[in-house]
């Protein structure tokens, strides 16, 4: 009786655990496959059959020659959007320029097959597996491609093999400046383009759009320069050692703003000339004076000269600027020198009328020496006026023209000549005279001056 129990709970537990075992498969089976409310849709995009080398057959082609090796110049395309002119130093003759570089040709070792004619695009890991374009930037300084986040480098490919390399570069470029009409100048500068190793039988570099390939940023602008007109030019250069190369020029035309110079240089200048003339009025006695402001405008001249010049290249030829400054500077100095003449004239006349004053007054009486001037109607009445003092003998009767016989008491002949001189010199001797004529002849001639410089530099 227990043994036939004990059998039967032996049985019943057998089964239920083949039951349990069924339900855990069922469950198993139904976790696996999913019900349509609860199945992962997967995306296709990002699932491929084959790695990008793969689809591209990077390792199946030799990279490191051109498209169509020994066959036709591989047609390269070129288009240029320019991001920032950053600067412009006339110091250093040169310019800085963020742009960015597009390159376009066709390499038939990429194309792969697609059912859709889309595109792939990839990073720059991909540069230094496959061929590119080796062009570089002539007469550059310094040049690098932005890093930040990572290489600013984008490679598209399209399944007929075309491909697109573009990338952000920053370079700084020499620009042959010509500096003899500054600050009134207008400047040309020149980014040129070209293959550092292939020829033209290698590769035709040309502008892939004409003058539509040179695209730029209406926010463009500079605080000295007006940016006129960019534009596109080509051209083959020679290289006597290696060949013809071809080479594309980005040129543009910059116009300088004149308002800061006039601030800074030309109104200062002027200031200081008109400056200068404001002795002319002050007292010829008044040395401290005059000295002091002549001394003073002469070194402000000397000063802005000096601060133009220190921000200027080091050139062998005469600037706008330089004329203007220096004719300036010139007026300056004429003016200082004037008061030096007065001065000197001042101090000699005061001497001679101090030996006047000094010396005894002769006598007329019994004098020998006598001499007769005659006078005709050619004189005035306030020449013989004049006269007033001197001994007049009485006209004869036989002589019928009208004269006056007007004897002049001297005490020798050199005494006379001497008083002739000094009468014939009679402005040079009035100070007063000298600087009434500098107060015209100065701003007249400065005046004149500014007429000629503007017309011809403007």
């Amino acid at each position: 009786m227990n043994a036939a129990f004990l059998l039967l709970c032996v049985s019943l537990c057998g089964q239920c655990g083949k039951m349990k075992l069924g339900v855990r498969r069922t469950s198993g089976q139904h976790h696996h496959h999913g019900t349509p409310l609860f199945k992962k849709v997967l995306d296709e995009t990002k699932t491929h059959p084959l790695k990008s080398d793969h689809l591209l057959r990077v390792d199946d082609h030799d990279f490191t020659m051109r498209p169509a090796f020994a066959g036709p110049a591989v047609p390269v395309g070129v288009d240029v959007q320019v991001e920032s002119l950053d600067s412009i130093s006339e110091v250093d003759m040169d310019f800085t320029m963020t742009l960015y570089l597009r390159h376009y040709w066709k390499d038939k070792r990429l194309s792969f097959p697609s059912k859709t004619n889309k595109s792939m695009t990839f990073d720059g890991r991909l540069v230094k597996k496959i061929w590119v374009p080796d062009v570089f930037f002539v007469h550059s300084k310094r040049s690098f491609i932005h890093d930040t986040t990572t290489e600013n480098i984008m490679i598209r490919v399209y399944p007929d093999g075309h491909v697109l390399y573009s990338l952000r570069v920053t370079v700084t470029s020499a620009c042959n400046m010509d500096f003899s009409r500054f600050p009134l100048d207008t400047q040309t500068c020149t980014l040129e383009l070209e293959s550092y190793a292939y020829t033209d039988e290698d590769l035709m570099l040309y502008w892939k759009s004409g003058d539509e390939s040179l695209s730029t940023d209406d926010k463009i602008s500079l605080s000295q320069f007006l940016i006129q007109k960019f534009h596109t030019t080509s051209r083959l250069a020679f290289y006597s050692s290696t060949g013809w190369y071809n080479r594309l020029y980005i040129n543009f035309t910059l116009r300088r703003h004149i308002f800061f110079f006039l601030l800074q240089t030309y109104f200062p200048a002027t200031l200081m000339v008109m400056l200068s003339w404001v002795s002319f009025w002050i007292d010829r006695r008044a040395v401290p004076a005059r000295v002091s402001l002549g001394i003073t405008t002469v070194l402000t001249m000397s000063t802005i000269i000096t601060g133009v010049n220190a921000s200027m290249p080091r050139v062998s030829y005469i600037k706008a600027v330089d004329i203007y400054l220096w004719v300036s500077f010139v007026f300056v100095f004429l003016s200082v020198l004037e008061y030096a003449a007065v001065n000197y004239l001042t101090t000699v006349h005061d001497g001679k009328d101090r030996k006047l004053r000094e010396k005894p007054v002769p006598c007329t009486c019994d004098i020998s020496h006598t001499r007769t001037m005659l006078l005709d109607d050619t004189y005035s009445k306030s020449d013989v006026n004049g006269l007033a003092g001197y001994t007049q003998a009485p006209l004869s009767s036989e002589d019928k023209q009208e004269h006056m016989v007007v004897c002049l008491s001297l005490g020798n002949e050199a005494t006379a000549a001497k008083k002739k001189t000094l009468r014939g010199f009679r402005i040079i001797q009035n100070t007063h005279a000298i600087d009434a004529y500098s107060r015209m002849i100065f701003p007249g001639a400065f005046i004149f001056f500014n007429l000629i410089y503007w017309s011809v530099y403007c």
